[in-house]
């Protein structure tokens, strides 16, 4: 059994973690800060802004990009400090935008809701929802910032984490209330084809993923208080469970690319989770290291 220890506290809902210049950085929704911390567990506000950030990434110049979720547009600080909106995402989302990976190139693959999640759990519950849901789109943002469709055509249940393959070639997202890993073809241009089922996942459900020089993705479970390692496939090829709490994002780096982060929290119900700050991260050690994007 793997050693799982808590590596930060006193956050409120963290996502989107990315290892970067020797820090795992994260999005904590409910106190509206970009937050990174080293594996000695010092703690930092690297960004303040007004509603919840998500998907994190950079680009070639050093440039940090930002999802912000309420205003359905992604920012960009530049390494000058600038903080300046880089794209309008909102005629390719619907609701909340959400997760996001950036390439080596500087193009982002940028997931929405597609509807407001908590208000149609509460009124119909989990079950019906995963059930019965609107599909959405992927958003493609250009390193100009213009954006289009990524698989024109494709619709998504809940297009979330999402991974980029050291070639460069395929890109892997977890579709939340559809229970599977979903992989297309990247074309030079950044579009996406030939969709096909990369393994289910179910009874799991993927949030935040990653992916691993062996090529097995990890996938958080905001279902249960799990990190599974899963095969293309399907196979479970490993669980690793997070102090009781669900998780609902995870990120390989470290200095060899083989310390798996895992965010925790109580609930994802956004009355809920923003009331106190009883969010973890928690770190161990894996076999595999990190690989791809991001």
């Amino acid at each position: 059994m793997r050693q799982v220890c808590t590596l930060a506290e006193g956050i409120y809902f963290g996502e989107g973690p990315r290892w970067h210049d020797g820090r795992l950085w994260f999005s904590d929704f409910y106190s509206s800060r970009v937050c990174s911390v080293s594996l000695k567990g010092d703690l930092r506000t690297e960004l303040e802004l007004e509603g919840r950030p998500s998907g994190l990434g950079w680009l070639p110049d050093g440039s940090l990009l930002v999802v912000r979720m309420e205003l359905r547009e992604l920012w960009r600080r530049w390494p000058d400090g600038r903080f300046e909106r880089h794209a309008d995402l909102s005629t390719h989302s619907a609701h909340l935008c959400n997760d996001m990976v950036v390439d080596g190139t500087g193009r982002a693959y940028v997931g929405n809701f597609g509807f407001d999640l908590d208000a149609e759990i509460h009124a119909r519950g989990p079950e019906n929802v995963i059930a019965d849901h609107p599909k959405t789109m992927l958003a493609l943002v250009q390193g100009d910032g213009s954006v289009s469709d990524a698989a024109p055509g494709e619709r998504f249940s809940f297009p979330n984490g999402m991974v980029i393959t050291p070639d460069g070639r395929t890109l892997i997202v977890g579709e939340t209330l559809a229970g599977c890993l979903t992989a297309f073809d990247i074309a030079a241009d950044g579009t996406l084809s030939n969709r096909r089922q990369w393994a289910p996942t179910w009874p799991a459900i993927p949030d935040g993923i990653c992916l691993d020089s062996e090529g097995a993705v990890w996938i958080a479970n905001p279902l249960a208080p799990q990190c599974l390692r899963i095969a293309e496939g399907g196979a479970v090829l490993e669980t690793i469970e997070t102090d009781g709490l669900p998780c609902y994002a995870c990120m390989l780096g470290g200095p060899e690319g083989r310390h798996l982060f895992m965010l925790v929290a109580p609930s994802s119900d956004a009355t809920a989770a923003a009331k106190a700050p009883l969010g973890k991260v928690l770190v161990a050690e894996v076999d595999a290291g990190r690989a791809g994007w991001p």
